[in-house]
């Protein structure tokens, strides 16, 4: 690890980036009128905050072609060309979309070629630093895919390649074309499932992580109350996920005031205590951070100092063992 503009850096997997402990994910800024959208998003309000991300000396931007159909990736190119900052910028492909907005799936050579050129363009970049498979998905093309991303890294179009939502078995698919540099996983304290099989299988092998949803979407930052979960906006996806509902809600609501109760002896939202959590784990390089204004950023930002003492991680790991879903 290295130590520079007082924030800790640390290698993803084999490649040369040294990534401060959270970077910024694009998601949301994609917005609504699509099936993953997160409702209503103003685009300069997502400027603003990829910005002050940056200011605050966030080093990383994690995007995808699906956000927003190209949206966000549009608004990601915006950002750059009117900022000094310098950050890394990864993006994913795999997930495309029809012209009624309606999506599917492919990992044929010739269907990423269009994807990575398209990515480039809306990004304004000569080269993606992390070009990802964003899906498994269809599961026979796998090493089509990968074989493909190898070919665009050869080519000097993306600097290095991961995985993302993929298994053990399909990593080991892809590791006889070619190496993995780093793998996107869900990964919170409602979602540990990765502990058991995942993360010892990319430590050993010398992958990287990148975690995404480490508040499980907003659910919890401490912001978020059933009624306001009540009064989402159509287009947007949470108002579907089993976590934001019932018998779940409640009980994630209670973990919250522990969160909060924790974080505010040391000055600090719960999100930034949930987000601490998972880089407890030593296989998790660094969590992505979603943020829609500057002011979330700015609420976020103590998550790239702030670490769980031990005491505090087993009090938060008691609950989750004494309040089961």
């Amino acid at each position: 690890m290295t130590q520079t503009n007082t924030h800790v850096l640390r290698t993803l997997g084999n490649s040369d980036m040294a990534l401060t402990s959270i970077g910024f994910g694009a998601w949301a800024i994609g917005g609504g009128n699509w099936e993953f959208g997160w409702g209503p998003q103003d685009d300069n309000q997502s400027i603003a905050a990829i910005h002050r991300a940056l200011d605050l000396g966030v080093n990383w931007i994690d995007t995808a072609a699906i956000y927003g159909l190209g949206r966000s990736e549009e608004v990601v190119g915006r950002a750059l060309q009117s900022t000094s900052h310098k950050p890394y910028v990864f993006t994913k492909c795999s997930m495309r979309w029809h012209a009624d907005r309606s999506i599917y799936r492919s990992l044929k050579a010739a269907s990423l070629r269009e994807e990575v050129e398209n990515s480039l363009r809306r990004l304004g970049v000569e080269t993606i630093d992390l070009y990802q498979i964003h899906w498994p998905n269809p599961e026979e093309e796998i090493e089509e895919g990968w074989e493909a991303l190898a070919r665009f890294r050869e080519e000097g179009k993306v600097r290095w390649i991961g995985v993302s939502n993929f298994s053990v078995e399909q990593m080991k698919r892809a590791l006889r074309i070619a190496p993995i540099t780093s793998l996107q996983p869900p990964y919170s304290m409602l979602r540990p499932t990765i502990e058991q099989e995942i993360l010892p299988f990319v430590q050993k092998n010398g992958i990287g992580v990148i975690n995404y949803s480490p508040m499980v979407s907003g659910l919890l930052t401490g912001k978020m109350t059933a009624e306001r979960i009540a009064a989402f906006p159509a287009d947007d996806w949470r108002s579907r996920n089993v976590e934001f509902q019932e018998p779940r809600l409640s009980r994630n609501l209670r973990l919250v005031e522990l969160l909060r109760q924790m974080g505010r002896s040391r000055g600090v939202g719960p999100g930034v205590v949930a987000v601490a959590w998972t880089l407890h784990h030593s296989a998790i390089t660094a969590a992505i951070v979603g943020g829609r204004s500057p002011e979330q950023v700015e609420g976020m930002a103590p998550a790239l100092e702030f670490r769980l003492s031990e005491e505090e991680f087993a009090e938060i790991n008691g609950f989750l063992s004494a309040n089961p879903v």
